[in-house]
């Protein structure tokens, strides 16, 4: 172990003296999609991003998020903390998506305030959190409160949306004013905004700081629902079928093993499966057009001379399900289709083709993106930068395991959609009882384990080489001191801090 330490330092000397003799500090571009899964198929749409970023970059097969919900999950991206660290627990400022706990710690220290403060020129364009500008964010009081359109800490241009995903009759913050837009595909069409203010900030900041690196972050409101498509793509895919993978309309000998919101779902009918296929189809088609849109941006890259010198990530903020469990199509869930996300890696020192099974997550995006622009990452962060895996390095040690923290969302029926639906017809997205933590675990063995804070105090184990698609629940067959043994790592990781939640 001392020999792989002593090498490990010296290949991070030997970056820090590269990175210092080239005096080239890369170019960041972070493209960013909501809802888009790894699982069932959600690349398959993107050609054109495939053979730009893939073919030519690192694929990260084993990429997940520690929360499969947006805001939660940006909130992990951004400021490189666990959600317990400061995070937003869920979509509500209640739950401090944009509350004032976040505005006034993480947010301060965000990769973009951090990469700014080391001479970056740094923007945003897309959708940021669920509850930003909108009444009960700090200092937002009504819907026409100029205070709403505040630009967070850390950029220099900024376009972020108002609120949760739209694709038209939505509002901006453009640079700190308010913006409405309405129902024009020519003028207002979310994605194609996104996209154009991405093109327009890379040639306007090359124009004008010809010799600044940049941090930009592209955040698509795509594939989220409604998934809009662009016109031209309307029906592009109807009549394509949702994967059916054996998880798919789970049988009720194993669904009855799990926690409460799963166990009450209803079988999928032919009318449920037909809704799914429908909202499968239109996800891609909307994907077509996030597909154009990176071809532009890397002829943007190109015509700037910036491509050369420019890592650009490509992922998404959580999985998703459609029928997976009997989930008809939302995240939130602590199952591999909800955790797992795309995560392809472009840029200068990237072996093209390659692919890695290095575990990384949202967490790691900060703390990497902070190294690679300043030579070192964060000690604050709970997230690990992967720079050196970029660089071909594979790390002797890593991570073994990390955290899944949910929190469920519940009105006053403890239900996500109030009333309470019939048995008959129970599709329920959330619940307030569909809070839990996990350890999901890569060494020494392949496994997900959770604890469920409801009143049956419910557990959940998968043996994942076994069982890839969680089926059988198999708590109930193992050793109490093995429970035991999970409980207290599960407390540990729970509670954890910066360089003690990868050193568990």
């Amino acid at each position: 172990a001392m020999v792989s330490v002593a090498r490990v330092a010296l290949l991070l000397v030997g970056l820090y003296v590269c990175a210092g003799a080239t005096a080239e500090q890369p170019n960041i571009l972070l493209l960013l999609t909501d809802d888009l899964d790894l699982t069932l198929g959600g690349l398959t749409p993107l050609v054109k991003m495939r053979s730009l970023i893939q073919d030519n970059g690192m694929t990260f097969t084993r990429a997940y998020v520690h929360t499969p919900i947006c805001c939660p999950s940006r909130s992990s991206f951004m400021s490189g903390r666990y959600i317990h660290n400061n995070g937003a627990h869920n979509n509500s400022v209640s739950g401090n998506c944009m509350g004032e706990k976040w505005v006034n710690t993480n947010q301060k220290v965000s990769f973009a305030a951090l990469t700014q403060a080391a001479g970056y020129v740094t923007g945003y364009a897309g959708k940021y959190m669920n509850m930003y500008a909108l009444p009960g964010s700090p200092n937002c009081t009504s819907h026409v409160d100029p205070r709403c359109a505040t630009v967070p800490p850390g950029y220099d241009y900024w376009m972020g949306l108002y609120g949760n995903s739209q694709y038209y009759d939505y509002s901006v913050s453009l640079d700190g004013k308010r913006e409405d837009h309405g129902h024009d595909y020519a003028t207002d069409y979310f994605p194609d905004l996104v996209a154009n203010r991405t093109i327009f900030t890379i040639k306007d900041a090359h124009q004008k700081h010809p010799n600044k690196p940049f941090l930009f972050v592209c955040a698509w409101p795509t594939p989220h629902g409604p998934h809009t498509p662009a016109p031209q793509y309307s029906g592009h895919f109807e009549g394509r079928q949702a994967p059916r993978t054996p998880d798919w309309n789970e049988s009720d000998s194993t669904i009855s093993k799990k926690h409460w919101l799963a166990r009450s779902q209803s079988i999928i009918t032919e009318a449920g499966a037909k809704g799914i296929d429908g909202n499968f189809a239109q996800r891609w088609d909307a994907l077509l057009s996030v597909d154009d849109h990176v071809e532009r941006i890397f002829a943007a890259l190109t015509e700037t001379g910036r491509l050369n010198n420019t890592v650009v990530m490509f992922t998404s903020d959580h999985g998703f399900q459609l029928g997976q469990h009997r989930f008809l199509g939302d995240k939130r869930q602590l199952y591999e289709n909800d955790i797992r996300i795309p995560f392809l890696v472009r840029g200068p020192g990237v072996a093209k083709g390659s692919s890695t099974d290095t575990v990384i997550l949202n967490v790691d995006v900060a703390p990497t993106i902070v190294e690679l622009a300043t030579g070192t990452a964060p000690s604050f962060m709970d997230g690990v930068s992967f720079a050196s895996v970029l660089h071909g390095q594979e790390p002797s040690e890593w991570r073994k395991d990390f955290l899944v923290d949910y929190h469920g969302e519940g009105g006053k029926c403890n239900l996500y959609v109030c009333p309470i639906p019939s048995q008959q017809n129970f599709h329920e997205i959330d619940s307030k009882n569909n809070t839990y933590t996990c350890t999901r675990t890569f060494s020494p063995e392949n496994s997900m384990y959770c604890e469920f804070a409801d009143n049956e105090n419910f557990h959940e184990y998968y043996d994942i080489d076994k069982d890839p698609y969680q089926l059988d629940n198999i708590y109930d067959t193992l050793p109490q001191d093995k429970k035991a043994q999970m409980a207290q790592h599960l407390q540990s990781l729970r509670q954890c801090s910066g360089p003690s939640c990868h050193q568990l």
